[in-house]
C-alpha cells in the first residue's frame, strides 16, 4: 500500500511558471478509458489518488467523468492546482465533495508568472472557493512554496502582501503548524523552500541518500509511464507502463527492486536520484 499515488491526467498547463521546469514530452490528456483501466489496476495499492505531476488538472475537459470513475472505485482524490481556473471549475469540485479530500492551491503561481495574473481577483476567487470547500468538508491548502533556500532564490517579494490579505479575511486565531498555519477550519497556509527539479540539477552526484519514492508514493504520467516519485516529471526513470502491465509486475522488475532495496540501505541506484537535491532534505546533515 502506498500513502498516495500521483496521477498526471494531463501534462498540459495554462501557465508558464518560473519555478516549473515544463516538460518536453508530447502533450497528452489521459482518456476516460485509460483512467478507468488505471484505477482498476491501482485497487489495493492506495486509497488516495493525487492529481498532480506536471500540467494543470483542472484543464482536463472530462474532469467530472474522471472524478466519477474515482468515486466508482472508492478512491479519495487530492488535487494540486495553480488556482486560476477555480472560478470556472469550483462548482464542479464542490459537487464531488464526497470524493475530493483536499485541494492544494499554489498561490506562488501569481508571482511565478511575473504578476501577469490579476492577483487581487485571483486571491478573492481562491478564498471564496476555500470557504465553500470548508462548508462541504474539503480541505484547502494554500501553498507558498517559494521561500529562498541555499540552492536558489524564489520569486517571493509579494508573499507579505498575500499573507496580509489572508490575515484580513481569516481574522481569527491562526494555529501554528510545522510548515505553516491553520487559518480556519479545513483551511491552511503552507510554506516551503524553492527547490531545483531533479531534471535540472547540476549538483555533484552522491551514492548516499534516501527517498520516499517507491516507499509511500509513486507517480503515473499521462501516457501511463510509472515513475518512482512525483518529481520525475520527464519520466527519466520509467519502471513500466500501467496500461500494459499490472502494478505488481512493474514493482517487481529488477530496476524497481534495486531502487527499493537501495533506499532501505540509504543508497541511490539511479543517476537522477544521485543529483536530486530534494531527496537530500531527507538525509541527516
Amino acid at each position: 500500500m502506498f500513502k498516495k499515488i500521483y496521477v498526471e491526467i494531463t501534462n498540459i498547463c495554462n501557465l508558464s511558471c518560473s519555478f516549473c521546469p515544463k516538460t518536453r514530452r508530447t502533450p497528452k490528456m489521459m482518456t476516460l478509458f485509460e483512467f478507468e483501466e488505471m484505477c482498476k489496476k491501482l485497487m489495493g495499492h492506495t486509497d488516495y489518488i493525487y492529481l498532480h505531476v506536471m500540467g494543470e488538472p483542472l484543464i482536463h475537459p472530462n474532469l467530472d467523468l474522471l472524478l466519477g470513475v474515482a468515486e466508482k472505485y472508492g478512491y479519495k482524490v487530492c488535487i494540486t492546482t495553480n488556482g486560476t481556473l477555480l472560478s470556472q471549475k469550483g462548482e464542479l469540485l464542490l459537487s464531488y465533495a464526497h470524493v475530493i479530500h483536499k485541494v492544494s492551491i499554489s498561490v506562488h503561481s501569481v508571482e511565478g508568472n511575473g504578476m501577469e495574473i490579476d492577483g487581487e481577483r485571483y486571491l478573492r476567487d481562491a478564498i471564496s472557493f476555500s470557504e465553500r470547500a470548508r462548508d462541504a468538508g474539503i480541505y484547502t491548502v494554500f501553498r507558498l512554496w517559494n521561500l529562498d533556500t541555499e540552492e536558489k532564490t524564489g520569486a517571493n517579494s509579494q508573499n507579505g502582501a498575500v499573507i496580509t490579505r489572508f490575515h484580513e479575511h481569516f481574522n481569527g486565531e491562526w494555529v501554528k503548524r510545522h510548515n505553516g498555519y491553520r487559518m480556519d477550519k479545513y483551511i491552511f497556509l503552507e510554506f516551503d523552500g524553492i527547490f531545483t527539479w531533479p531534471v535540472q540539477s547540476t549538483a555533484e552526484p552522491t551514492d548516499e541518500g534516501f527517498c520516499f519514492g517507491l516507499g509511500d508514493q509513486i507517480g503515473i504520467l499521462a501516457d501511463g509511464t510509472v515513475v518512482p516519485c512525483c518529481l520525475d516529471g520527464e519520466g527519466k526513470i520509467p519502471l513500466g507502463n500501467i496500461f500494459d502491465s499490472t502494478l505488481d509486475e512493474i514493482l517487481s522488475t529488477e530496476r524497481a527492486q534495486a531502487m527499493i532495496e537501495g533506499f532501505k540501505k540509504r543508497k541511490m541506484t539511479e543517476d537522477l536520484c544521485k543529483t536530486c537535491t530534494f531527496a537530500r532534505r531527507f538525509s541527516p546533515k
